[in-house]
């Protein structure tokens, strides 16, 4: 990454992480029944090892029918039900139960490739699929805890019902447990109508031009870029307003208008807010291909996002921090009770796409930085500041810049020979505090290999963007003031009062936390917030790259089937 370097740049030790997803403050608590499932699986890893009940004297008992119902299912999950050799397992349960009597050595047989595809599917269930640094160039998260697949299937018999034993092995947040609920409505709209063929091509646009060369340049321009706006006709609008019913974004008595109206655009402005587009009801080529994309494909997004809350464990202290990276979102979580409660919410902005992207990690906040220097790193002092002090000199004092050598002397003239030292790697430039410092009037640090952190910024406006992938690698948040109550609300010396002062004394003062708190980087492009479905860009393409992966790995799987004996009827 291309974020400064600063005293407090040492790599800190992983740990484990509540990284499940952003939630929203109605959806972002634990009910009790998830922590009386968890007490449940807790309870169950102290008990003794025992056989797996699948068959009695050679007939399959009422824990088989129910395995093999599990696994058979598995696409609930967003897993693969053929990895487990679901099909082979039902059909060998189901003749056993009603053919002859097994053989003892083929009854040892089924019961172990029972326990096997058992054994996967929990490892699966509760830890992922994949390992995420396999699959990500910047990920540092800690690698899932990956129980023993014999235990996980200890803790599941151990339970009142196999089921309640397999739910206890997934992620135990309301956050997961809606995306389920989702997978499966997106599933069903597999088959609707609506998507059985496209949407046709937008209209032009009206024009109104007093000339016909600026009549032909109009139409130009508006082949180019056609879009539905307020009273047009639209040969999609039978199938439109049938996909937003489906979706959830019409009442279902809509209406189909003779030209595109309120009623139609108001369930367009809900559909563009799902799906991190402008909501300003008007049909460009952007909402029209958000529009296309069928069911299946967003059905394989949720799944994808269900890997991902595998990968981490629960809450590691009472708040944290989590930054969503393709939501552009940091939310602020504090734990009560059995409760986690959205503290705080706001916009951030993110590494570019392109060439300097925001790793994924887990690290403690432990200092805030007042009024900051910035000092430029070397990458960005090569490629653009210096170039830019060579062509403008003057550039120097207007952003406040100045020299320091390796002793630690500060130099505040601009000189030639200056320059060549910071290429050389001599000198460095920083930026000393002041309203045009790039950081801001705040830094938030948690030392980490990368020199990513939280500041503010003296460009406000790009907050208003809905994209705000514009930095180069460090995370810009909207709030400042607001993140650090929270970051110090238990600390009676820090006052908002005293907050304001510090960051606007223009003097470089640094703090340690008293507390420390974690912060998370994550990235999660299916979010539910009260009740609905939000879907996010694949802003850096991990999504891509997870999901093949896992289709890789599912051919390795059918490659190699878990072994099932065949059982003669």
């Amino acid at each position: 990454m291309h974020c400064p370097s600063s005293q407090f740049s040492d790599s800190s030790r992983r740990k484990s992480l509540f990284c499940k997803g952003p939630v929203s403050r109605h959806d972002g608590r634990h009910g009790g029944w998830q922590f009386a499932l968890l007490a449940l699986w807790l309870w169950a890893c102290s008990l003794p090892t025992q056989a797996a009940p699948w068959l009695t004297e050679g007939r399959p008992t009422a824990r088989a029918h129910e395995a093999v119902e599990i696994l058979a299912d598995a696409a609930s999950e967003g897993l693969e039900p053929e990895d487990y050799s679901a099909t082979a397992l039902a059909q060998a349960i189901s003749t056993a139960a009603q053919g002859v009597v097994l053989h003892e050595a083929t009854a040892r047989q089924l019961e172990d490739a029972l326990s096997a595809a058992l054994q996967r599917y929990l490892s699966d269930l509760h830890s992922g699929r994949v390992d995420p640094r396999a699959v990500h160039q910047d990920y540092s998260l800690p690698a899932p805890t990956r129980t023993d697949p014999a235990q996980l299937l200890q803790q599941a018999l151990a339970a009142p019902s196999l089921h309640a034993g397999v739910r206890a092995a997934a992620p135990q947040l309301p956050q997961y447990a809606q995306l389920r609920s989702a997978l499966a409505q997106y599933r069903a709209l597999g088959a609707h109508p609506a998507w059985a063929a496209p949407l046709p091509p937008l209209p032009a646009p009206a024009t109104s031009t007093p000339s016909k060369t600026a009549a032909k340049a109009a139409a130009r321009k508006a082949s180019r870029n056609p879009k539905l706006d307020l009273g047009q006709e639209w040969a999609g609008l039978p199938l439109l307003v049938q996909r937003l019913v489906a979706l959830g974004d019409l009442p279902p008595d809509t209406a189909v208008p003779a030209r595109y109206d309120e009623s139609v655009q108001n369930g367009i402005k809900l559909f563009q807010e799902r799906h991190a587009l402008e909501p300003d009801g008007v049909i460009g080529q952007a909402t029209l291909a958000a529009l296309d994309v069928p069911p299946a494909a967003r059905a394989q997004q949720i799944a994808l996002t269900m890997e991902r809350l595998r990968w981490t464990p629960l809450l590691r202290g009472p708040r944290m921090i989590v930054i969503n990276v393709p939501e552009f979102m940091l939310r602020a979580y504090e734990q009560q009770n059995d409760r986690i409660v959205l503290r705080l919410r706001m916009k951030v902005i993110v590494g570019k796409a392109l060439d300097t992207r925001t790793p994924l990690f887990d690290e403690d906040m432990r200092f805030i930085e007042f009024s900051p220097y910035w000092n430029i790193p070397p990458s960005i002092a090569r490629s653009e500041t210096i170039p830019r002090l060579r062509r403008d000199p003057g550039y120097f004092a207007r952003e406040g810049f100045e020299f320091v050598d390796a002793q630690g002397r500060v130099h505040t003239a601009l000189a030639p020979a200056y320059l060549d030292a910071v290429l050389r790697g001599q000198m460095r430039i920083r930026q000393r505090p002041g309203p045009r410092n790039a950081l801001g009037d705040i830094k938030f640090i948690f030392p980490n290999n990368s020199n990513i952190y939280l500041h503010h910024t003296p460009a406000t406006q790009l907050f208003a963007r809905p994209r705000r992938d514009f930095s180069h690698g460090c995370i810009r948040v909207e709030d400042p003031v607001a993140l650090a109550r929270f970051v110090l609300q238990n600390d009676p010396a820090w006052p908002e009062e005293r907050i304001r002062e510090a960051m606007a004394a223009g003097k470089s003062s640094t703090i340690r936390l008293a507390e420390p708190i974690p912060v998370v980087i994550a990235y999660i492009t299916t979010v539910i917030q009260q009740g609905k479905v939000y879907f996010l860009a694949d802003l850096y393409g991990h999504d891509r790259l997870l999901a093949q992966a896992l289709r890789a790995q599912t051919e390795q799987r059918r490659a190699a089937p878990l072994p099932v004996p065949h059982i003669a009827p």
